[in-house]
């Protein structure tokens, strides 16, 4: 029996960041959304534990026991217990879409399912990464405090992304340190009701990612990013995702983005850009 798992990419449409703990670590608060592009996890069972990475952004990846894939199945998996993973990868990795939490994320829901056990909860996997209780279970979603405290979200209306990455390195500890002011406003509580595309876009505009100053001084070839996105026909909103250097334009339509996307590649072959919707 082989079970295959999606690993999507994890966008951050906001991020505020509202304090900094004594311990060092930030407080958040994010609007959250999955894109339907990702990585890929197989598993089959096998005597052993071992990991092999495929897929076009396969390079640098390690296939041993620092990677999270693996350090997810040993939390979820007694000792001795065996399955044979496969990564496949497609997102550029550390590139502020949650490419790695979503990999550990979706390999304890394929390897659940092949041992036929419990999820742990979202407490015990946030020690695996901040990103990895949001990506468990990945839909819209508010996320806060260090990124364990989820809630639900007012439905979204359809909606499609066009991700560009610049090939860029960009570490976050390095985009954290030079974020001047870590206490700023959350997000309205309540959230809004949004009836369309162009009505989430006009309240995302009166919200931030405050990490997107800071990385754009360490790496100003995002700003060129945002503005080739904001510059593409029905681009509704052009912002850096997480701690980047991944930015995303949002449009109303799969047509839209498509074109947007073709556009971009064509114009910037050394970017990796990729069109995709939302997950409801």
């Amino acid at each position: 029996m082989a079970i295959e798992a999606l690993a999507p990419a994890k966008i951050n449409l906001t991020l505020h960041v509202t304090g900094q703990r004594e311990d060092g670590y930030h407080l958040l608060d994010s609007l959250v959304v999955f894109a339907e592009a990702g990585d890929r996890i197989l598993v089959e069972p096998a005597d052993d534990l071992r990991l092999t990475v495929t897929g076009p952004k396969a390079a640098g990846i390690p296939a041993d026991g620092d990677n999270l894939v693996l350090r997810a199945a040993r939390m979820l998996g007694q000792a001795g217990q065996g399955a044979a993973i496969t990564l496949e990868k497609h997102l550029p990795m550390a590139s502020g879409i949650g490419g790695g939490s979503s990999d550990a994320a979706a390999t304890l829901r394929a390897l659940a399912r092949l041992w036929a056990v419990t999820l742990p909860p979202a407490i015990e996997t946030a020690r695996l990464g901040a990103d990895v209780p949001v990506c468990l279970d990945p839909r819209p979603r508010r996320m806060a405090g260090l990124g364990e405290i989820l809630s639900d979200v007012p439905q979204l209306p359809p909606l499609w992304l066009v991700l560009v990455n610049p090939g860029v390195p960009l570490a976050t500890p390095a985009v954290f340190r030079a974020l001047t002011q870590k206490t700023n406003p959350a997000m309205p509580d309540p959230l809004p009701n949004w009836s369309s595309a162009m009505d989430l876009a006009d309240f995302l505009r009166s919200q931030r990612n405050d990490l997107e100053p800071p990385a754009l001084a360490i790496q100003p070839v995002i700003g060129t990013v945002l503005a080739a996105l904001a510059a593409c026909d029905g681009c509704l909103l052009a912002r850096m995702s997480g701690s980047g250097a991944t930015c995303f334009g949002l449009f109303a339509s799969a047509a839209s983005a498509a074109s947007a996307a073709c556009a971009l590649a064509a114009g910037q072959p050394g970017w990796w850009v990729s069109d995709s919707a939302v997950l409801a």
